[in-house]
């Protein structure tokens, strides 16, 4: 038996590193015991770990996307799973496409369990305020997740709140996070955080916006576990509140107007007006419609709808893949830095903007907060799947004929060919719903190349926005 000791932190990573040698190398699954820093010694020693072999092994992104998320499970057996599916998928990579497969079932159901408890740690940790020496402020938190999720969950408040230190202590170890990078502690006794004045007028928010009329604690007690209550400021409140709810509610009734006061139209206009889901007709028409899209969650941190602008009958439609933030805050395409380069590169091949229909995949800006600025994030497959439907609605209203997609994400959107685009670009391919599809350099991309590639790159979005203008003379 080859035992195979993956550290605290970092497991993962170690064990890719080792299943990848010790698949090429063909040890089957049972010739194998992963091991961590609690598993107790093996009194009977171990087999040496055998060098990598020949055989080549490959995963695919969605494997180890999967992988990893596993990797966070509490289950001990985990990476003995994990191992048997790798060695399985160098043979039968069909089982990974096919949900009733038992193992996949198995696998992805754990995957389900370890974004769930991400899920409520980025929901249910609250922070303390420490005392600090330095200009920053410090907070620490103590959270006690289902699974060894330290890792996988705390990249996100790096992010959320990266103008502060802070670190979040756990069963399993401690993350420490001072502005530049999160490290990670073994674990250790839960901290004596001291009481927090934002505690209170937390508490005094929770208890202003708690709706005695809509109480649901099946429902609540699902979203917020009882095993999380201890750590919550607020749900002392909670017992006492429910117990106050029917007087509260008799109150309410009692309090209520018998008619409706004269400005109450006016001001519940918005609240009366029924959505629009008839089909639209016009590119207006699908504009006022796609101001209202609610179909991912993009929309609700987005400023607006960026719908597409230029010239309704033009024969060239150039597809990018989604606003940024100058775009957001404009309601145009193609307004921020990309925006600038294409423009100059279409004037470069004779391309007159005004004569073309500019638009994105995705109609909504995706960023990530990082202090007062928002960081770009390129949308997922989801959020391109969804938005698609307005693309579609588009292309038959403008009837191009000629497209020219920008980047990986357009040509996904259009052609539904997630493969990469150097091979591709210059090419076309055929469009989903019918039609050619120029595939080119995203500008964005050429602006963040190092000043030795970034020349040959626009070269090369210039050449094919040329060949797009004669292809539509």
């Amino acid at each position: 038996m080859i035992r195979v000791p993956l550290p605290r932190f970092g497991r993962f990573d170690a064990w890719r590193a080792a299943a990848r040698d010790l698949a090429s190398a063909r040890v089957p699954t049972e010739g194998v015991s992963w091991t961590e820093p609690d598993t107790p010694p093996d009194l009977f020693g171990a087999d040496p770990t055998p060098p990598p072999g020949s055989h080549p092994v490959t995963a695919t992104q969605d494997f180890l996307q999967l992988a990893r998320q596993v990797a966070s499970h509490s289950d001990p057996e985990r990476w003995s799973l994990l191992y048997a599916a790798l060695i399985r998928a160098q043979t039968d990579r069909r089982f990974l496409s096919n949900p009733a497969d038992p193992m996949l079932d198995r696998l992805t159901r754990m995957a389900k369990s370890v974004r769930r408890d991400i899920h409520k740690m980025h929901a249910f940790v609250r922070f303390h305020e420490l005392p600090s020496e330095g200009p920053r402020r410090a907070f620490g938190a103590w959270f006690e997740p289902e699974h060894p999720i330290l890792e996988a969950g705390t990249a996100f408040f790096a992010k959320r709140f990266a103008d502060m230190d802070w670190l979040i202590a756990t069963p399993e170890g401690t993350a420490r996070f001072d502005g530049d990078a999160i490290a990670y502690e073994a674990s250790a006794p839960r901290p004596d955080l001291p009481s927090d004045a934002n505690h209170d007028l937390w508490q005094t928010y929770f208890a202003n916006i708690f709706n005695p009329a809509r109480i649901k604690t099946e429902a609540m007690r699902s979203e917020m576990p009882r095993k999380y209550w201890k750590n919550l400021p607020e749900t002392r409140l909670i017992p006492e509140m429910l117990a106050d709810a029917p007087r509260r509610v008799q109150a309410m009734r009692e309090a209520g107007a018998t008619e409706a006061p004269a400005f109450a139209p006016r001001v519940t206009a918005r609240i009366r007006q029924q959505p629009d889901d008839s089909l639209p007709e016009t590119l207006e028409h699908a504009a006022s419609q796609a101001a209202r899209c609610t179909r991912c969650e993009l929309c609700h941190a987005a400023t607006q709808t960026v719908w597409g602008q230029g010239d309704p009958g033009a024969a060239l439609m150039i597809v990018g893949e989604a606003p940024g933030d100058q775009e957001d805050l404009a309601g145009r395409p193609f307004v921020g830095p990309a925006g600038q380069l294409l423009r100059q590169a279409m004037a470069e091949a004779e391309l007159d903007p005004d004569r073309a229909w500019l638009t994105n995949a995705v109609k909504h800006f995706r960023f990530t907060p990082r202090g007062k600025r928002r960081m770009h994030q390129t949308p997922d497959r989801p959020h391109i799947e969804q938005c698609r439907w307005w693309l579609g609605l588009e292309r038959r209203m403008v009837a191009p004929r000629l497209t020219v997609a920008l980047g990986a994400t357009a040509a996904f959107a259009l052609t539904g060919n997630r493969s990469p685009l150097t091979p591709r670009r210059g090419t076309i391919e055929p469009a989903l719903d019918g039609g050619p599809v120029l595939v080119t350099w995203h500008p964005s991309l050429i602006l963040r190349l190092p000043p030795d590639r970034a020349p040959e790159a626009r070269a090369q979005l210039r050449a094919d926005l040329a060949h797009a203008a004669h292809l539509t003379a």
